[in-house]
């Protein structure tokens, strides 16, 4: 990282379409090297897009992209990243290599453009130069760890540091918060101030309103693919930046539920796996939403995958009805009526690279069939579009490729498939991480809906005020045990963090 001083970064009249979707129309973007710029809009609006076309990911869009009026002809990621232009995905896990170690997975580029000497790798160098990047950036991580140890907050460490090892110009952090604690929030945000002492832009892609104000100097808010405004961010409020990525006004964002809650329907006794989750009981009753709240890296994920059956279990015991339930597998635990969410969508809750209507009824394709033998297509696509429909899913057809959908509409299909498949326990995992306040909507919608049918909730979410406004009773995890059990509407978001950072009553 260099001090370069002031510069200009202007993309002008930027289009680009993928098959049956018009992405981007028009779409012009500037802003100044050592400033932070929010980018916003609604889920299918195009920011991500328009960073991706930025960051060289795409190469087949219209328009001119000018760093202090010289063009500059990005048609691949190297482009960008020898215009000193670097990019933080917000789906880390696709652009990690799970075997390699942090230090190589930091200097992934140097190991395999940078080297003159092809035969001989100075590790101690390798790693020593990968502390210091993290030393760096104010964090610390073993060097010498395989990434596929590292918790997703890890993860997302290593991007941001490897995408700092080379000069850099303008940083883009796609929802870079979203897998990050309170205090590792904090850190990276004294990091993106250091940035920009040095002169470094930062383009900040969030959907969590109050960090964007806390941040960022100016802010530029897309919609259907369109430029609707851009700003200094301190001339608008959060209901106008609201108002300005919808098109309308936005109303409560939580349903307003009438519980009838039910008998006792799931039953988890001492679940623990003898590393991140030690010892955890619950109850779900029918019609009622229990949350399993908690900080990143409390267990609520690691909880969530054993319930499930998608990590081992050392110990304890499920019922399902009062009926021991045995399973090893997800595939057992879906005969057992139970249906997951995952918190990862594109690597554990869909098929990227299918179409729509294969990932809405691939849960369960029987009622798709004719005579259980053979898939009817007919009614694969009618299920498939009432789906598509019912979940307001923004999709030219349900064959459209999954993989050109926003992470909100991504994140809406992997609701879907298990509402097809019908069961009987929802566990749902920071549903709604990475996706706008509509879509947030949407699927607290969902999950009540679900409720008032008489399924079964689990809402695990790291996130205070989702725990109030949508689930009727709580489970606050600290470090891999449940520390309190609180009643929805007797407790409140501080008490709620309070037994999260584990607070003793």
């Amino acid at each position: 990282m260099k001090a370069n001083g002031q510069v200009k970064l202007e993309m002008k009249e930027i289009s680009i379409a993928f098959p049956g979707v018009q992405a981007l129309s028009g779409v012009n973007f500037q802003m100044q090297s050592g400033t932070s710029h929010a980018l916003i809009g609604a889920n299918g609006a195009g920011k991500s897009t328009l960073m991706k076309v930025l960051a060289g990911a795409y190469d087949h869009y219209t328009g001119t992209i000018e760093l202090d009026g010289e063009p500059l002809q990005i048609r691949k990621p190297k482009d960008a990243k020898d215009s000193g232009i670097q990019i933080v995905y917000q789906e880390v896990d696709m652009l990690l290599v799970p075997n390699l170690s942090v230090a190589e997975n930091i200097l992934l580029e140097r190991l395999v453009h940078d080297s003159k000497d092809k035969t001989w790798v100075k590790w101690r160098k390798i790693h020593r130069d990968a502390a210091a990047i993290m030393q760096q950036i104010g964090f610390t991580l073993p060097t010498g760890k395989l990434v596929q140890e590292l918790t997703l907050a890890e993860k997302q460490l290593v991007l941001i540091a490897r995408a700092i090892s080379k000069e850099c110009k303008f940083l883009i952090l796609d929802e870079p918060t979203a897998p990050l604690s309170d205090s590792e929030t904090s850190r990276l945000f004294a990091l993106i101030e250091r940035l920009k002492k040095e002169g470094v832009g930062i383009i900040f892609i969030s959907h969590r309103l109050p960090e964007l104000f806390q941040i960022c100097d100016d802010i530029t808010i897309l919609r259907d693919g369109k430029l609707v405004i851009s700003a200094p961010i301190n001339t608008m409020d959060q209901h106008q930046v609201t108002q300005h990525m919808l098109g309308t006004q936005l109303g409560g964002q939580f349903p307003q539920r009438t519980p009838s809650i039910g008998e006792l329907a799931f039953e988890a006794e001492q679940i623990a796996d003898d590393d991140k989750v030690h010892g955890v009981s619950l109850k779900v009753h029918k019609g009622e939403i229990v949350g399993i709240a908690g900080l990143v890296g409390a267990g609520k994920t690691e909880l969530c995958r054993i319930l499930f059956g998608a990590a081992p279990k050392k110990r304890g015991s499920v019922r399902m009805h009062g009926k021991a339930l045995q399973y090893r597998t997800p595939h057992e635990a879906v005969a057992g009526g139970l249906a997951m969410i995952p918190e990862e969508r594109r690597r554990e809750g869909i098929f990227v690279d299918e179409i729509v209507g294969v990932n809405l009824t691939v849960a369960n394709l029987t009622p798709h069939t004719s005579m259980k033998l053979w898939l009817n297509k007919t009614k694969e696509r009618i299920a498939a579009n009432s789906m598509i429909v019912k979940l307001g899913i923004k999709t030219p057809s349900e064959k459209t490729m999954v993989a050109n959908l926003s992470g909100g509409n991504q994140q809406k299909i992997a609701i879907g498939k298990w509402l097809l498949a019908d069961a009987e326990l929802y566990i749902f995992d920071e549903p709604t991480k990475g996706v706008d306040v509509g879509a947030k909507r949407d699927i607290y919608n969902l999950i009540a809906e679900l409720a008032a049918q008489g399924k079964s909730v689990i809402f695990a979410s790291s996130e205070t005020n989702e725990m109030i406004g949508i689930t009727d009773r709580m489970y606050v995890m600290y470090d891999g045990k449940v520390a309190k059990e609180l009643v929805t509407d007797q407790t409140n978001e501080e008490e709620i963090m309070f037994y999260s950072t584990g607070g003793q009553a």
